[in-house]
């Protein structure tokens, strides 16, 4: 007899609710969702959810010319490896790393390891033990050039920074998670490049991980609005002049509105300096948006903390608007 747990799950895979289709400009992808289900290659488990490094990687291995990746943290081992394979086949390949993320967990010595707080040297395990491929509890060369995706990157010789990059200790605020594949196409996600963001920590197979979504856009006009917020940080790239522009060093820059099909998109990048108005941050950009809602609001938020917003949804509560989150 299988316990219930595991009744529950055959259950779940058994009824799955239909997709939704998808546009063709704008593909949309759940790694929680319960229309779809993969089997993840590190574990060779199914799981229900749409298989975002796989989606990531198939946008790169599409290159043929240009790839531009700006992610807070790297560690997907088949992301590097496509990567890699695209800058051997003559693709310019570029990335940009937050900096406390832009260190091989490999490469970290016991006594750094040691200084780590408790919820860093937990993920540092987790990543020893996913880079262990034979779990002998040794990481050999082989393991590592297979497994740490920053090593993977550092063998090939592909250019990256970090937000050191503009000669500051780093601006903690390099919190970028987006993809420009040949000036055309755009991936947009929620999720860090990491595992616990796509399927789930290493070492519990239950783990669902965090609850994350990727968008791919194919919008050269679009992709050009990316591209510009991308090389006010790259400067000149690794080893130049400190020209590199993080943080609240980027100029300021209004929302900028495309057409794509029948659809407007306005896109704005923060952070902004606080001696501008509120209303010129992405978060006022948000409370305008929520401020013209005729029918509902649903929001779905990993963290909360923006009294103003919460003012404005109170406001249109009261005014008989249906508002959830």
């Amino acid at each position: 007899m299988f316990p219930l747990a595991a009744c529950q799950r055959a259950q779940s895979f058994n009824q799955r609710p239909a997709a939704l289709p998808q546009d063709p400009l704008v593909q949309v992808y759940f790694n929680h969702s319960e229309s779809s289900e993969y089997k993840e290659s590190y574990r060779q488990q199914t799981r229900l959810g749409d298989n975002l490094e796989k989606q990531i990687v198939d946008a790169i291995s599409q290159a043929k010319s240009t790839i531009d990746v700006a992610v807070q943290e790297l560690r997907l081992p088949k992301v590097a490896q496509a990567l890699v394979h695209r800058q051997k086949a003559g693709v310019k390949v570029r990335i940009i790393l937050e900096n406390s993320h832009s260190r091989p967990w490999s490469s970290l010595t016991s006594a750094e390891v040691g200084k780590l707080d408790k919820r860093e040297q937990e993920r540092y395990n987790e990543v020893r033990k996913f880079i262990d491929i034979n779990q002998d509890n040794q990481l050999s060369p082989t393991e590592i050039n297979q497994r740490d995706a920053l090593i993977i990157l550092q063998n090939a010789k592909i250019p990256w920074i970090d937000d050191q990059a503009d000669g500051s200790a780093g601006s903690s605020l390099m919190h970028h998670k987006f993809v420009i594949v040949d000036n055309r196409m755009v991936i947009i996600t929620s999720a860090n490049f990491t595992l616990s963001d796509t399927y789930g920590d290493y070492t519990n197979s239950s783990s669902l991980g965090n609850a994350n979504n990727l968008l791919q856009i194919d919008s050269p006009e679009l992709a050009s609005l990316f591209t510009e917020e991308f090389n006010f940080m790259w400067g000149d790239g690794p080893g130049g002049k400190p020209d590199s522009q993080f943080g609240i060093r980027k100029p300021m820059r209004l929302p900028k509105q495309i057409t794509l099909g029948n659809t407007q998109i306005t896109v704005q990048f923060s952070p902004i300096s606080r001696t501008q108005p509120w209303s010129n941050s992405s978060n006022g950009l948000i409370g305008k948006t929520l401020n013209s809602a005729t029918k509902s609001i649903d929001m779905a938020l990993f963290v909360f903390s923006e009294q103003r917003l919460a003012n404005i949804l109170e406001n249109r509560h009261q005014l008989g608007k249906s508002s959830r989150s």
